[in-house]
């Protein structure tokens, strides 16, 4: 099979708040050409860098917000969140967990440090991604599916050299612990210095890296730093991932949604109609109630 080739490699932009709790660099959609329709189904990458937040009695965070027409997917790495929904939905995202949240049709939610977190204070570090819905989906059920870190099934890499956690999607014959509504494979790589790892993805498929932590070498020649963004071309099937340092990558691959984006601010639909309606919809309270 063909090697996936790199298209680029990027470094994290300046940081900017979301709230008060989240300093993100904004990968998706960002420079570089990473638009929503070339990562789709990926429409939205925000990253938390390792940050540390100085003790708080007041919990930092952001408040009671709307989400109609696709789904976030909250990974702790460092530090923890409550998080809140109007369909119910909710609990502590701790260190190594994952919040998958389908939006859908609407939800009110909101999200702040953990109370024992902000009293204490610590290093923060987090990815929020945005995972489009086909149209037909889009207005379903929201949904909520919360991962904690010991249920995420797991593939052991040879000689104890490190694992692969199959949030979504699978790798090789691990299935993913979240369900999807089209194919996306979404996996933390946790790799020991030495050591490597291959993946294998359709060659239609959207598919990057984010380093997390450590440093790492793609296909044997290209070294990429911690915090920096690795955009494959869509040619080939294959690639090896091998870490210089004791390494975690976050590797996103998915097939495209091949529809029409419209977008604005929390509402991501098909068309500037369905923005309208979505607006109308959240406005007349048909998004439920959520206290702040």
């Amino acid at each position: 099979m063909a090697t996936k080739q790199i298209e680029s490699i990027i470094a994290p932009g300046t940081a900017h708040y979301v709230g008060d709790g989240f300093r993100v660099h904004n990968f998706i959609p960002g420079a570089s050409g990473l638009t929503m329709q070339r990562m789709s189904p990926f429409i939205m990458l925000d990253y938390n860098s390792k940050f540390y937040f100085s003790p708080t009695d007041k919990p930092r965070g952001v408040g009671v917000h709307p989400h109609r027409g696709f789904e976030t997917v909250t990974i702790a790495y460092k530090g923890s969140v409550a998080h809140n929904d109007s369909g119910g939905g909710g609990g502590i995202i701790k260190e190594g967990d994952v919040q998958w949240m389908t939006a859908a049709s609407g939800v009110l939610h909101k999200e702040y440090h953990e109370e024992n977190f902000s009293k204490k204070g610590g290093d923060f570090q987090m990815v929020q991604l945005w995972v489009n819905l086909p149209a037909k989906d889009k207005l379903s059920r929201p949904k909520y599916q919360a991962l904690s870190n010991e249920n995420i099934n797991r593939y052991y890499l040879e000689n104890n050299s490190g694992e692969i956690e199959v949030i979504a999607g699978a790798y090789k014959n691990v299935k993913g612990s979240a369900s999807t509504f089209t194919p996306v494979n979404l996996l933390n790589a946790k790799i020991k210095k030495g050591s490597s790892a291959d993946f294998n993805f359709p060659s239609n498929y959207n598919t990057s890296l984010l380093v997390i932590e450590g440093s790492i070498i793609v296909n044997g020649t290209e070294k990429v730093a911690p915090d920096n963004f690795v955009l494959f071309k869509n040619d080939g099937e294959t690639f090896t991932v091998e870490a210089a340092q004791d390494a975690v990558v976050l590797v996103l691959s998915g097939e495209p949604i091949n529809e029409p984006i419209a977008a604005h601010g929390p509402f991501v639909m098909n068309t500037r109609e369905e923005i309208m309606q979505a607006f109308d919809d959240y406005n007349k309270g048909r998004f439920g109630y959520l206290a702040d």
